[in-house]
């Protein structure tokens, strides 16, 4: 409403913020008139990500995809020996991404190892919490998984949590030769085969004759 009330005074031309601002003092410096500013121009819009349009979200490249999907999967742990991730025990074997989609290979430490599921499980929900939702877990069998493509960093960490680890290119050495494990606790060669199952079938049980205390060896595949 522009026109005067009762005794009142005459709104309609005065300044509004909505309307451009506060009135600002012009250039002359003896009692000028006070003079209303100009409305603010629209401001320039910050450019839109690649390939996200005007409005959209912008889609992650394959590469960005990729790298946050390997990041994520490659902290999965084994369920049976969780100081090991997936990428320690060299099973996990690839991560892909194409068109928006993540396929994740993984290949089994023997074809009946019951951890298998959980690892696909894990993965998945590893992809999840990354905000991947769109994701295939694929199990491949040949070439067939060895402990030579288990890592330095694996073999280390399998030591300290006190299981003899496998010594890299050993499978034929352990199948024709003698079999020379060092004990995890104190480093003693000096060892013994109990028995060719531990607490799971991927391992033996062995006993340190220095030390005499009885540990678990990771069998060579």
């Amino acid at each position: 409403m522009s026109g005067a009330g009762a005794g009142g005074r005459d709104v309609g031309h005065l300044p509004s913020p909505l309307r451009g601002g506060w009135p600002e003092r012009s250039g002359g410096s003896g009692g000028g008139r006070d003079s209303v500013a100009s409305p603010p121009t629209t401001p320039t819009p910050f450019p839109s990500p690649k390939g996200g349009g005007e409005s959209g979200a912008a889609t992650p490249g394959p590469d960005t995809l990729k790298q946050r999907a390997l990041a994520a999967v490659s902290e999965v742990c084994d369920p049976e020996i969780p100081v090991l991730t997936i990428a320690d025990l060299g099973v996990l074997r690839g991560v892909e991404a194409v068109d928006g989609r993540v396929e994740v290979t993984i290949t089994p430490t023997y074809s009946g190892c019951p951890a298998m599921n959980m690892m696909a499980l894990e993965i998945e929900l590893a992809l999840a919490r990354a905000g991947i939702s769109d994701a295939t877990i694929r199990t491949v069998l040949h070439p067939a998984w060895t402990t030579d493509w288990m890592s330095e960093e694996g073999r280390r960490k399998l030591r300290d949590y006190g299981i003899a680890p496998p010594s890299p290119a050993s499978g034929r050495r352990a199948l024709f030769g003698r079999e020379v494990v060092a004990c995890p606790r104190c480093g003693s060669e000096d060892t013994e085969r109990l028995a060719e199952f531990g607490s799971t079938s991927c391992k033996a049980l062995w006993r340190c004759r220095s030390c005499r205390e009885p540990f678990d060896y990771f069998k060579c595949h």
